[in-house]
Formats: structure tokens, C-alpha cells, sequence
């Protein structure tokens, strides 16, 4: 199993630099560096969500607020704002309220017990739906232009964003804590198994209760990127986006029933993805078009795995059974009993 999905990265990384090459040969405007630095910003969010999304998955749960939550803290970016509050607290306190809402995910899903999939599709609408009490329908403008160059802007001198430089910080810490600490080995181990892992000594509710807290700590954070970026508050922003998400997550390898995948894989599913969105963009293909290869991207992700497996399964022959002599008269009759004492 591990070769078949160290070549499903290898053939994902490949798509990946063929979508950038064709893009590059054939779509006018999209090496210049002024696009790829639009190319990365696009994502940036996306990619903040998945490397959220991503140890969530592995130990089997899912989180599907995470856009949800991503809009309620831009709806809360902007009353707090029109009430006058500087911007620098505003950004912590919004970050704190994002782990509130993901702490509400962790308690119905850890302590009581319910199905993730239920709960954060349930947290989906409540969320949305709050984002519209506390700021309506309007939307807020005229944030600091000083903080502003943070979500717009690139390095001088480079055509990175400063957004990207902190997805690749944040994708680094993930690759670091998934891979190489014992944290990571724990995840692993709830995604394969987790009552085996509850014997085995590994705190299951712990550290199921702090990916979600991680979780939504995330979203708040790349909701005050997507805030500054398009300078507008609303309750409706990120809508769907985590469709892209968890298409992202799935299509990088990660099993949706949890205990397989890698953040190397996630972060080149969001690049691939980057790119095919920035191309049909630069042709002039409509949103919903771009919509419609998402989803198809997400049904190809769960679909291909499971494809695969059953061709691995077939093609392996079933084990030889045993065949073991049976014993001969002889050997049976000279056989000597044990005497009771």
C-alpha cells in the first residue's frame, strides 16, 4: 500500500508540473510574475484550510465548518471594526473566537460522541447563519492600508506573497508535527485504528479536541487574509469554499477513512489546483465551469483510490492454504499419551 501511494504522489506532482508548463507554453500572461503571484494569493486561504483539514482527516473525522467559520470571523472583523476598535486587537480576538467555534465542534464530536460528518455540516449553516446576525447582509470597507500589502502584496524583489510565506510556514510546522513527532505517529495510528490506539496508551480525545481548536484558530486567520485582500467584510465570504478544501485534502492523497497521506501531497494538490483554476481563468471559462472541475476533482480523488485497491486486490493471488501432512496411522498409534500423576 505504501509504494501505490508514494506513486500516487509522484503522478499527482507530475499533473502538477504539466498543468504550470502547459500553462506557461500556451495561455498568454500566465508565467509573467505579476500572475503567478495572483496564482498563489488565489489559494492561499484554500491552503491555510487544508493543512488544517489534513490531520483531521488522518485520524478519520472531518471538518467541514471550516469556510463557515472562515465567514463568521470576517462578519466579526467588520462590526468590530465599525465599533472603532483598532485593528490590532481586533485580529487576536478574532482568532480566539474562531478556536471558540472550533471548540464547539471538538465537545459535540469528542465528549458527546456524535459523527463528525453530522456536526460540522450542522456548524456549516449555524456558523453562516450567525455571520448574518452579527453583521447582515452589507459589507465593510476601509481597512487599514498599512495591513492592507500583507494579503496583497509580494517580497520586493520576488513574486511571493507574504500570504504564501505564511502558508509555507504553517504547511512546514504541519509537515514537522505530522511527520516527525510523536504527535503525527498518533494520528497515523487513530486513522487506522482507534480503539487500538486507546489501548495502545495514545490520549484519542485530546488530541482530537486540539485539531479542532487548530482548526479554527486557521480559518480565523485566513479569514482576516481574505478580509484584507479584498478589503471587504461580508457574512458570505468564503462561501463553498470548502468544497475546494476538502478537494484538495482527498485529491492529495489523504484517505477520507483516515491513517494515510502526507502534507507534501496537500500542498501539491493545492498548487495543481492553483494552476488549472489560474488557466481556465486566463481562457475565459466561467466560474461555474470552474465549479464543475472541482467537484469532478473531488469525485476523481475518493473514486481513484478505491479503483486502484480493488485492481491491487484482484491481481493479488489469494493465500496457498495450508497443506500440512496429516499425521499416518503409525505416527498416531506410537504416539504415547501423557499419564495423569
Amino acid at each position: 500500500m505504501r509504494e501505490r501511494f508514494l506513486n500516487w504522489q509522484t503522478v499527482l506532482f507530475v499533473l502538477c508540473v504539466a498543468v504550470l508548463a502547459f500553462g506557461a507554453t500556451s495561455t498568454p500572461g500566465f508565467a509573467q510574475p505579476d500572475n503567478i503571484s495572483f496564482l498563489l494569493l488565489d489559494y492561499s486561504e484554500v491552503a491555510l484550510l487544508a493543512f488544517a483539514m489534513l490531520p483531521i482527516v488522518l485520524t478519520g473525522e472531518i471538518d467541514l465548518s471550516v469556510a463557515s467559520v472562515l465567514g463568521f470571523c470576517s462578519a466579526l472583523t467588520g462590526t468590530l471594526w465599525n465599533a472603532g476598535m483598532s485593528f490590532e486587537m481586533i485580529v487576536p480576538l478574532v482568532v480566539v473566537a474562531g478556536i471558540v467555534l472550533g471548540s464547539v465542534n471538538a465537545v459535540l464530536i469528542v465528549r458527546f460522541g456524535l459523527p463528525s460528518l453530522a456536526v460540522t455540516i450542522g456548524t456549516l449553516g449555524l456558523y453562516r447563519g450567525l455571520a448574518y446576525v452579527v453583521l447582515g447582509d452589507g459589507a465593510v470597507t476601509g481597512f487599514p492600508a498599512n495591513y492592507r500589502p500583507l494579503a496583497t502584496d509580494s517580497i520586493p524583489g520576488t513574486f511571493l506573497p507574504y500570504a504564501t510565506l505564511l502558508v509555507i510556514v504553517v504547511g512546514a510546522i504541519a509537515a514537522v508535527v505530522v511527520h516527525y513527532t510523536p504527535v503525527g505517529r498518533a494520528l497515523y495510528a487513530i486513522g487506522l485504528g482507534e480503539q487500538t490506539a486507546r489501548f495502545s496508551g495514545i490520549r484519542v480525545d485530546r488530541i482530537k479536541m486540539s485539531l479542532y481548536l487548530v482548526s479554527g484558530g486557521l480559518a480565523a486567520l485566513a479569514s482576516v487574509i481574505f478580509t484584507l485582500r479584498y478589503n471587504s467584510a461580508r457574512a458570505d465570504n468564503g462561501n463553498g469554499l470548502e468544497l475546494a478544501v476538502v478537494a484538495a485534502v482527498l485529491l492529495g492523497g489523504v484517505s477520507i477513512f483516515g491513517g494515510r497521506g502526507t502534507v507534501f501531497g496537500v500542498a501539491t494538490a493545492v498548487l495543481l489546483m492553483a494552476g488549472l483554476r489560474n488557466v481556465l481563468f486566463l481562457g475565459d471559462v466561467s466560474n461555474e465551469i470552474q465549479n464543475v472541475i472541482t467537484g469532478l476533482l473531488l469525485i476523481v480523488s475518493v473514486l481513484v483510490p478505491v479503483v486502484v485497491g480493488a485492481l491491487s486486490r484482484r491481481r493479488t493471488p489469494p493465500p496457498a492454504a495450508s497443506e500440512s501432512p496429516l499425521p499416518d496411522s503409525d505416527s498416531v498409534e506410537g504416539a504415547r499419551l501423557p499419564q495423569p500423576h
